[in-house]
Formats: structure tokens, C-alpha cells, sequence
């Protein structure tokens, strides 16, 4: 089975995220048309803390009992605003909204996971983890579509939306050419 750990968003705060996805969208779709984008759907909007991927039964019973124990870090307000492109510079691959609040804790439960999986054999990647929630995945774009989609993040709000964060969440992601469904096999409470 394919894991990854995560922050489900409470419905309004995906709603809003969502809207702001759907602005972004029709912008880039009007000034980039050859640009072809795969946009995450509402449903499925969360912040990703670790990325396990695909796991056999066993291991990813090692997972959720490493997971299931809730963290020390204290529910905490989260602000969605602004945007920006993985990489900052050169071909977008990827389209998110930032968190402008809330950051700080994320960043806190990633330390805290890394901990947890290295008995399991699970390094933390090489660069820093960078909190964001992904809107979209660019899939083809010409260097002038990479300027109109980086011109459509520098004009979102300040502040999208904000919520409430009170658990960390293990997801099963299930691909089809339907694209992924995300279902929650654990929620563990922060402190």
C-alpha cells in the first residue's frame, strides 16, 4: 500500500484553498493555454509531512505504530495565503499556496516524525522541509508560461483561509487513471 503522513484541512479551509485554486486556474488557463497543468482536486487538498510510499503489510503496521502515539506539539492555528512554484526559478513543477501562520509547527511534527521513523530505516529528505500546500502539478509549460503562472501566484491573497489543526493523519493513497483518493487509516490528537 502506498502512505504518506499528513494535515487534513477542515472544509472551509479546503473551500477557500479550493477557490483560490479555481481563480488560479482560470487565470492560467487565459494566459498560458498551451501550459497543461494537473489540478489537485478539492477533495484532496493536505498538507504532506512525509511521503512513505508503496509499503507491504508488515511495514506499514511498523508505520502506523510509530505514528499512533499523539505528538507533542499543541493544536495550533493555521493561515493559508500567498504562492509560489517548486523550484522558485526555471520550469514549474509544482503549484501551491503558502502558509503564512502555522508553519512553525509543521515544522515541529516533520522533526518530530523524523525521529520516529529512523528506527525504521526512513532518512528525512536532503533539503529542509518547506511547508505548502500543492495546488497543482505543471505537467508541460514553455519558459513564457512559467513567467504567467508565476504572475498569477504573486497576485494571491495575503490570507486565503484559516483553521483549526488538532491531529496529524496516515493516508492511503489509491491511483487510478481517475487520479489518487486519499483515505485516513489513523488520526492522532497533538498534544
Amino acid at each position: 500500500m502506498r502512505l504518506f503522513v499528513g494535515i487534513e484541512l477542515p472544509d472551509a479551509a479546503r473551500n477557500a484553498a479550493s477557490r483560490e485554486a479555481d481563480r488560479l486556474r482560470t487565470r492560467i488557463e487565459r494566459e498560458a493555454p498551451r501550459a497543461v497543468l494537473r489540478w489537485v482536486p478539492s477533495d484532496n487538498l493536505h498538507i504532506t509531512l512525509w511521503f512513505i510510499g508503496e509499503v507491504n503489510d508488515a511495514r506499514a503496521e511498523d508505520i502506523r505504530d510509530a505514528v499512533s502515539v499523539p505528538f507533542a506539539v499543541p493544536a495550533f492555528t493555521l493561515r493559508v495565503g500567498g504562492g509560489g512554484t517548486f523550484p522558485p526559478s526555471g520550469d514549474p513543477r509544482a503549484v501551491w499556496l503558502g502558509l503564512v501562520h502555522g508553519g512553525d509547527s509543521l515544522i515541529a511534527i516533520y522533526n518530530e516524525l523524523a525521529a520516529r521513523f529512523a528506527p525504521l530505516g526512513f532518512a528525512p529528505e536532503k533539503r529542509p522541509y518547506s511547508p505548502h500546500l500543492t495546488v497543482a502539478r505543471v505537467k508541460q509549460s514553455k519558459r513564457r508560461d512559467a513567467a504567467v503562472v508565476r504572475g498569477a501566484l504573486a497576485s494571491a491573497p495575503a490570507e486565503i483561509g484559516a483553521c483549526r489543526i488538532t491531529a496529524v493523519t496516515l493516508l492511503r493513497s489509491r491511483t487510478s487513471p481517475k487520479g489518487s483518493q486519499y483515505e485516513a487509516l489513523l488520526r492522532v490528537p497533538l498534544a
